[in-house]
């Protein structure tokens, strides 16, 4: 596993120096899409749905359908197994037309067991204000499968959620005149200083005069009217395009269930002894001055010296040279068959002595 971590961080060092679209950067404020829920009913279930006892609105749904449908069911005492209560959820696109159709997702609320070749009556979906902005209907792809007896059960996946897609049809627009702005913001969706400013660098060579601004670590605004182009999406088709190089922080991110580590290219760690077990991890630095000879032009420099060593009881030493690297490190340990497990406890113990110059991150 450590061996396939070192080959994607060779190619992550080598990927990172390669420059990013700035569509791929960042989030161009107005253009998001919005969240729409509603609640239904599923029906056509193979004695897998609801069981109206416990799940009361399911009854309560049915009834009023029947109702709008003609059916007068007042006072009536049914109990159906193939009908389930679910919650409908979808996001309506930026710029969706009516007309237009979207995904949505279907998941049961009730004690349904499985959604397996249900079909979902016309359920409206709202919007956070209360208005219906699509209507969704269609037959359900459910994700797993249940099968039980009288003494044991199996299931694999979840069958009590779905997807239809394309199962819902755009009925109302957002009300939101994209080419009336004046003004834009590009929202970094990693915020860092550096990003940004190349950001606003960029634009500005492209167009040639002071079109963007960098606010702040996450925001770069647009002057949409010094640009000399008055539709907005033009301005962004232009930039969307235009190559901008990225900068990251550190950053190591571990897994203690899996087992899994990465860490980013720019990871360094300070002089620092770790010992685990019958494991010794020394890092040391020895910096070196060089000056030139006397009366002879030049500048006085220093030149980092790394020495790191790696003692194992039975197995010898194990050198790494220019452990400032954690990556280096890492091989180094990966020689001797450091377990990922041992790995993170050593990166941990590492990070609390304050030699890991990277933000840690433990899942």
């Amino acid at each position: 596993m450590i061996r396939v971590l070192l080959a994607l961080l060779l190619t992550v060092t080598a990927a990172s120096a390669e420059p990013i679209r700035i569509k791929d950067l960042v989030e161009f404020d107005g253009v998001r899409g919005n969240d729409l829920v509603g609640y239904g009913l599923v029906v056509g279930l193979n004695g897998t749905g609801d069981g109206i006892r416990n799940a009361p609105f399911t009854e309560e749904i049915m009834a009023n359908l029947l109702e709008r449908l003609g059916a007068n069911v007042t006072g009536e005492q049914f109990r159906p197994k193939n009908v389930a209560a679910v919650f409908v959820t979808a996001e309506l696109p930026p710029f969706a037309r009516s007309g237009s159709r979207v995904d949505v997702t279907v998941s049961a609320i009730g004690d349904a067991k499985s959604l397996l070749g249900g079909t979902l009556v016309m359920t409206p979906l709202n919007g956070a204000d209360g208005q219906i902005y699509a209507v969704a209907q269609g037959s359900i792809l459910a994700g797993g499968i249940s099968a039980e007896g009288d003494a044991a059960r199996v299931t694999q996946g979840v069958p009590t959620a779905g997807v239809i897609p394309s199962g819902a049809r755009v009925e109302r627009e957002v009300e939101f005149d994209f080419s009336r702005l004046s003004n834009l913001r590009l929202a970094l969706k990693s915020a860092d200083f550096t990003t940004a400013e190349r950001i606003e660098r960029a634009v500005n060579a492209e167009f040639g005069g002071r079109v963007a601004v960098m606010q702040d670590a996450g925001t770069v605004a647009l002057d949409i009217g010094a640009t000399g182009m008055r539709s907005p999406a033009h301005v962004l088709s232009r930039i969307e395009g235009i190559l901008v190089q990225p900068e990251t922080r550190a950053r190591v991110v571990v897994d203690q269930r899996s087992g899994t580590i990465v860490m980013g290219a720019d990871v360094r760690i300070s002089r620092v002894a770790v010992a685990q077990g019958n494991l010794t991890l020394r890092v040391e630095e020895s910096p070196l001055v060089v000056q030139p000879n006397p009366f002879a032009e030049g500048e006085t420099v220093v030149v980092p010296r790394s020495n790191a060593a790696i003692d194992k009881t039975g197995t010898g030493l194990a050198e790494v040279r220019g452990g400032t690297d954690l990556a280096e490190v890492v091989a180094g340990l990966n020689a001797l068959g450091v377990a990922p497990h041992d790995m993170i406890d050593i990166l941990k113990s590492i990070n609390a002595a304050g030699a890991l110059h990277a933000e840690f991150l433990v899942n």
